[in-house]
């Protein structure tokens, strides 16, 4: 970081420590303007190499600047900023910290153009965000916070595994496509730990475990940044990866129909993350120019309809207390404005013309159509469908219609209607006119997303999606039930492990004690026995003899003492030829 190149990731890392030095009306003011100013760093930012350090032979590189990392600076700078103007009314100063480190971790993920540098933004990522669920203060937050944390540190151990393999067969850490290495252990290792972030099943179970635990306002930041930074990294690195297809497509169809299950509506937004991610991995699968694009358009729409979704929900959690489903209804009588904004976030995520979704996701569905992949075409469609069935009906049907419970409900703190608006303008703002976003995006983009058959297409869709839920309306109430997911092992079996080590413990001890037993009683006892036999009869009479003989010597010796001197020149000159002989000898 220099004069002509300041990293908006570092200006969020370390402003956010001046949060908690600041109160009021300060505070509330630097919690905006240090997004806004990453913001505009962005937006000032040219194209090219910058923040490059030396370091062990290698070139660190932490601002790597062109249409792609600007593109995806732009929406994380974006989000960072709704999400503190969503957050102005909390007094958490952990909160605020934890969510600005992991916003300026994801931009320096964005920005990272070696592995070294991506890795260190990478891991800072899953502290801050383990650091914001635990931050609800809750039993159930705390444990998911916990098995977020370990699910992505083994994500950390096979990325940095996958990198030091990297650097020893080439000889570089630079990051970028590794296509060349597919195949390789390291291309292996680095691809499981992108997909894991990008909560690719069946290494996605974190995301729908984690992200409802969190407060309102910590949710709106954790839908951003991990899963999007991943998808970043694929499109970097594994752009046209064949198994990437079908892992999205097969996304998109696992999270619908886990939201179809879902009474907890947090839980359910959650799983149409797993499901739009699809989306976008599967356009990075396919790779051509059309299909990236479609990726990183939907990863920029995503955010923002999906953000504004949680905004959402959260404010009902803010003013109700409530999560399910069951629990809800007849809020639209007390949350007018709540509800129609969530209704824009989500027409926006089930691609109703005029919204952000279809101008972004239809790209993808396209380039699956015109690569003459009809299966992936074809399940990329029932995605959509299933979306709008969930998201855009049963959700809101349910949550502010339904049974009218009576609940003593408001609209939330207007810092959040406020939040909640910018984030629908955006939805619209795109819907209408697409070309300020494919402006910006990696390629060229020569794509008319409204024609005539595109749209009847759509709204056809979508017309009998709807018939068909308010035909089996009565059959589509939520129940207070929970979804077992992939998680379901590694929580068992954590159980399990645990379990049996503290038998293998209780084992452990008994074999110590029988082994203590042998060597304590047997051997040392045995030979202490012996040590002291031997020092009865050996050591002691050796000590009494060699005493008899001194003393002896001593008495002739004492006979020696005459007083003459000539005596004890005699006895000297027997002494010097006596050491004189013992040197001959030896010698």
């Amino acid at each position: 970081m220099n004069v002509e190149w300041v990293h908006p990731g570092l200006l969020l890392i370390i402003g956010a420590w001046l949060v908690p030095l600041l109160k009021g009306r300060a505070r509330q003011v630097a919690m905006i303007a240090l997004p806004a100013a990453a913001l505009v760093d962005c937006i000032l930012m040219q194209p090219g190499t910058h923040g490059v350090v030396p370091f062990l032979g290698q070139e660190l590189v932490f601002g790597r600047v062109d249409r792609l990392s600007l593109l995806f600076s732009y929406v994380f700078s974006i989000i960072a900023l709704l999400g503190m103007i969503y957050s102005l009314h909390v007094d958490d100063d952990a909160q605020h910290v934890a969510a600005l480190t992991y916003a300026g971790a994801a931009l320096g993920v964005t920005f990272a153009g070696d592995f070294l540098t991506l890795f260190l933004f990478w891991e800072l990522m899953a502290l801050s965000a383990a650091l914001i669920v635990w931050l609800r203060r809750e039993r159930a937050a705390v444990a998911a916070g916990f098995r977020y944390l370990l699910v992505h540190v083994f994500g950390g151990l096979c990325l940095l595994g996958g990198i030091v393999l990297y650097w020893s067969h080439t000889g570089t850490l630079a990051f970028g496509d590794l296509s060349r290495d597919a195949g390789s252990a390291a291309f292996a290792l680095i691809l499981i730990a992108f997909l894991l972030n990008a909560a690719v099943p069946p290494l996605g179970a974190w995301l729908p475990d984690a992200y409802p635990e969190a407060t309102a306002t910590g949710a709106v930041f954790l839908t951003a940044f991990t899963t999007k930074s991943a998808v970043y990294a694929l499109i970097r690195g594994f752009a046209g990866t064949e198994i990437l297809v079908w892992l999205g497509a097969a996304m998109a169809v696992y999270g619908v129909v886990y939201a179809v299950l879902e009474n907890d509506a947090r839980r359910l937004l959650a799983y149409h993350i797993i499901s739009q991610v699809g989306y976008m991995v599967c356009g990075v699968g396919i790779g051509t120019e059309l299909a990236l694009n479609g990726a990183s358009a939907h990863a920029f729409a995503h955010i923002l309809y999906k953000a504004l979704l949680f905004m959402g929900a959260g404010a009902v959690l803010q003013v109700t207390g409530l999560r399910k489903l069951s629990d809800m209804g007849g809020l639209y009588k007390t949350m007018p404005v709540t509800f129609a904004l969530y209704m824009v976030g989500a027409f926006a995520i089930s691609a109703v013309p005029l919204f952000s979704g279809f101008v972004s996701k239809s790209m993808v569905v396209s380039s699956a159509g015109e690569s003459h992949r009809a299966t992936i075409f074809l399940l990329l469609t029932l995605a959509s469908a299933g979306t709008f069935l969930h998201t855009g009906l049963k959700l809101p049907y349910y949550m502010f219609f339904g049974k009218d419970r009576g609940l003593p409900a408001r609209e939330p703190p207007s810092n959040m209607l406020v939040a909640m608006g910018l984030a629908a303008a955006a939805c619209v703002l795109i819907g209408v006119f697409p070309a300020l976003l494919y402006g910006y995006l990696p390629f060229p983009v020569d794509y008319a997303p409204y024609t005539a058959r595109h749209v009847m297409a759509t709204l056809g869709l979508l017309g009998f999606t709807a018939l068909g839920f308010f035909a089996l309306l009565a059959h589509l109430d939520p129940e207070p039930t929970v979804s077992l997911d992939t998680d379901w092992f590694y929580r068992k079996g954590a159980v399990v492990i645990l379990n049996w080590s503290r038998g293998g413990l209780a084992r452990a001890e008994d074999f110590v004690a029988q082994i203590s037993d042998v060597v304590m009683r047997r051997l040392v006892l045995g030979a202490a026995a012996n040590l002291r036999e031997l020092d009865a009869r050996v050591i002691d009479a050796t000590a009494v003899g060699v005493g008899r003989v001194t003393q002896a010597t001593s008495r002739g010796l004492s006979s020696a003492v005459s007083g003459h001197a000539q005596h004890y020149g005699l006895i000297m000159t027997a002494g010097v030829l006596a050491a004189i002989a013992i040197a001959i000898f030896a010698w």
